[in-house]
């Protein structure tokens, strides 16, 4: 095959997968930083080239339809909620994707709470039981550095979906879904806690593993490694990159 013809196969390729791609708010994963040095190698004695390895880390993007299995209906019966809520899924929904035979479909912060109803209440979808919310934080995505990840499960159906949103670390705000879902209330606690996400509407939206008093939010990835007071010895924790020394 001739390099143009190839060429021309691939564009074509291109084209069927654009066209396949539904248009929702954000479909381009997001730039979440680079990644340096993985493998630990410092010093003039590494000759591996490890300690120059950099790799750039993305959110995956839009995934084209079809989805296949029962992801389809799973997206199509929560774009039709929406609508019934009176809200454009191209705006709710940032983008599906499927990855590892695993559905995670990202939305923005203020329609939460409609998406979680529409899980919940839709009969075709029925996902009773929400299985907790967990942070994730990522310094360098601006606009949108604090991640919650929540985990539905639908025991009529047997079936496991993944909902995403983000907030800024200006205003890391995310409507609670506790009035809807009752059993995150000591997930988003723990989320609020070790993450700083603000859940706005918690009945309490207080600390759940550490003291009332405690500055900062331990899982973040600019709080510091070592060299923090322990509060209830009276002693320090020398900062991990000091703890061995292989020179």
């Amino acid at each position: 095959m001739s390099e143009t013809t190839q060429d021309l196969q691939n564009q074509s390729e291109n084209a069927e997968v654009t066209e396949s791609l539904p248009t929702y708010a954000k479909p381009l994963g997001e730039f979440m930083g680079v990644r340096k040095n993985p493998f630990g190698a410092h010093g003039t004695g590494d000759t591996s080239g490890y300690s120059t390895l950099q790799k750039e880390v993305w959110m995956p993007p839009q995934s084209p339809k079809p989805y296949g299995g029962w992801f389809d209906d799973c997206v199509d019966y929560l774009e039709e909620d929406l609508r019934q809520a009176n809200l454009d899924p191209k705006e709710v929904i940032d983008r599906v994707v499927v990855a590892h035979g695993e559905l995670t479909i990202h939305v923005n912060r203020e329609a939460m709470p409609a998406v979680a109803k529409a899980l919940r209440d839709d009969q075709d979808l029925r996902f009773e039981l929400c299985l907790g919310v967990s942070g994730v934080h990522y310094p360098e995505a601006k606009g949108q550095e604090l991640h919650a990840v929540y985990h539905f499960m639908s025991v009529t159906h047997n079936h496991n979906l993944r909902i995403e949103t983000s907030a800024p670390d200006e205003d890391p705000k995310i409507p609670s879904i506790v009035d809807i879902y009752p059993g995150n209330n000591w997930h988003e606690r723990e989320t609020f806690d070790m993450f700083g996400i603000i859940f706005t509407g918690h009945p309490a939206l207080t600390r759940s593993l550490l003291p009332d008093d405690w500055v900062g939010h331990p899982q973040r990835k600019d709080y510091p490694l070592g060299g923090i007071p322990v509060q209830f010895k009276g002693g320090t924790v020398p900062p991990a990159d000091t703890r061995r020394n292989y020179s």
